[in-house]
């Protein structure tokens, strides 16, 4: 074997943020390449759109309600083996969705997919936290972001790929040999590690009243336009999430052994990071699945050929990264997160100047500035959350991080998705107010907006109408997208400035990386 490659003192870092990549690189990819799998899914299983849907939205539940406990349990039990646990979990459940006799085994399968990821992806973080010392920790961070946007931009090509040339279930099967590599490779270089400040009880209360208030947050975010947020269910579920997350609060401030401590929330940079988690995912998650509809329904490319022109945006963000990290060790990470918002905002104002004849060639350096942006504003602001917190404390920190994001993305294309109903309402009323066209037509056809022009709806109409109404759809689709991707610009704008405002100048993160703490305590911190 090379020198190289031989396990050493020297090189045992890098071997474990191989690992921690590897899992990443698993977790991320899942995120993006179901999707342009469904409708294989839907004619192999016989599957209810209700059951595609939910083939998404129950790996997206689980994983966000669990994140914060997963970063918890691993801080007090042990973050490899916490992370080794969620890596196993993932794996099996992989499997038994790839061998999914039914719609139901399906959708199972991927609410305890989620499971394992919430485990895994607040590991990653918090093991690299406690394996790199501060000074290299944003170089480490930003290779993670890196693999963390590869494997989001090879999400649809390969699922695309695999989906045509073999099957939907080669997607979830790539999961195991993945799976197999970060489980050897993290027994075989990293070292336990956990929180020594604690004991080993498990805040059952706390975790109870998360669960349920994000159980509860969440499912109304993915549903509330399709059941309608001003519905008896949805009142309902809002009014559990404030329930659920205020007992959370009680019940952390006087437990004896919580889950979250508050503490962490003095630190304006632990602040600045985690709002700045929230809006990014939030700008650019609604972005990316308004954009692939708009590639598909108006410039009609497959969903291979959408997922395959939103590379460079990625590919950028791969590059980027990795620098960022780098540079975030010198400068510190708020100059940076700064300008990568101030870009992404620009890149959606960009964005928001479409019409029906914009193609793809205007959208290109949007979708470069915007990877820019982006790669500019991940690692920084991971590394200004975790130097924010003590290195014991870096499994529920990451957890938070995480949960901020997730549900940040959830929150943006819930609200997007909103205010792009809401104006394409009134704009098909306005198109067609001289063809009446019944209410009740009107409603089916701004639902059908995401399905492209050529519903059934249009097709039973005589064809003088069927144009005029299909020019509608069109014109209304592109005019809510553009009013979405405002809205995203703004938020993102807003984020600039929080950034620069909250998060701390690296002279005064440079006093939080050297907290007063027993040299026995800080050992027993970092695994020696």
């Amino acid at each position: 074997m090379p020198e190289r490659l031989r396990l050493t003192e020297q090189n045992r870092k890098w071997w474990t943020l191989a690992a921690m990549c590897f899992a990443l690189f698993m977790i991320m990819l899942d995120n993006t390449v179901v999707n342009v799998a469904l409708p294989s899914i839907q004619r192999d299983l016989k599957a209810s759109i209700s059951s595609l849907e939910w083939t998404v939205n129950a790996y997206t539940l689980t994983f966000a309600v669990l994140l914060v406990t997963g970063g918890r349990l691993g801080d007090i039990f042990g973050r490899r083996r916490m992370f080794l646990f969620g890596v196993a979990v993932f794996a099996l459940s992989s499997a038994l969705i790839g061998l999914a006799p039914s719609q139901h085994w399906l959708v199972a399968g991927r609410a305890i997919q989620g499971i394992g990821g919430a485990f895994m992806m607040p590991g990653t973080l918090s093991i690299i936290s406690n394996t790199f010392p501060p000074h290299e920790r944003g170089r480490a961070i930003g290779t993670w972001a890196g693999v963390s946007a590869l494997a989001l931009a090879l999400g649809p090509a390969v699922g695309g790929a695999l989906t045509e040339y073999v099957s939907w279930r080669a997607i979830f099967f790539l999961n195991l040999p993945v799976a197999v590599g970060a489980f050897i490779v993290t027994l075989y270089a990293a070292r336990e590690s956990r929180d020594p400040t604690v004991d080993k009880t498990v805040d059952y209360p706390g975790i109870a009243a998360l669960s349920l208030g994000l159980t509860a947050l969440v499912l109304a975010l993915v549903e509330g336009n399709r059941w309608h947020w001003g519905s008896t269910p949805i009142v309902a579920l809002l009014a559990t999430a404030v329930v659920g997350l205020v007992a959370f609060v009680i019940v952390e401030l006087r437990g004896r052994a919580p889950m979250v401590q508050f503490e962490y929330f003095r630190s304006r940079s632990f602040v600045g990071a985690n709002t700045v988690a929230f809006i990014v995912t939030f700008a650019m998650l609604a972005m990316f699945f308004f954009l692939a509809l708009y590639m598909q329904n108006i410039l009609h490319y497959s969903p291979l050929e959408a997922g395959i022109r939103f590379l460079p945006a990625t590919l950028v963000i791969i590059v980027t990264a990795p620098i960022a990290g780098r540079l975030a060790d010198r400068i510190g990470p708020r100059p940076l997160m700064t300008a990568g918002l101030a870009l992404a905002a620009f890149a959606l104002f960009l964005q928001s100047q479409i019409t029906i004849h914009t193609g793809y060639g205007q959208l290109l350096p949007a979708f470069m500035i915007m990877g820019l942006g982006m790669g500019l504003t991940m690692s920084p602001m991971s590394t200004a959350a975790m130097n924010s917190v003590t290195q014991d404390k870096a499994g529920a920190a990451s957890g938070i991080l995480s949960m901020f994001r997730m549900v940040g993305g959830t929150f943006g294309v819930a609200a997007i998705g909103a205010l792009f109903q809401s104006l394409a309402r009134t704009r098909i009323d306005e198109r067609l107010s001289g063809l009446h066209v019944p209410g009740s037509v009107r409603s089916g056809l701004v639902d059908n907006l995401g399905a492209g022009a050529g519903t059934k709806l249009v097709r039973q109409m005589d064809p003088h109408t069927a144009k005029q109404v299909a020019a509608a759809m069109k014109d209304a689709f592109v005019h809510a997208l553009t009013g979405g991707l405002t809205l995203s610009c703004s938020v993102a704008a807003a984020g600039a400035v929080l950034a620069f405002v909250l998060v701390e100048p690296k002279r005064a993160l440079k006093r939080h990386l050297e907290p007063a703490r027993q040299p026995e305590a800080a050992a027993e911190a970092i695994g020696v």
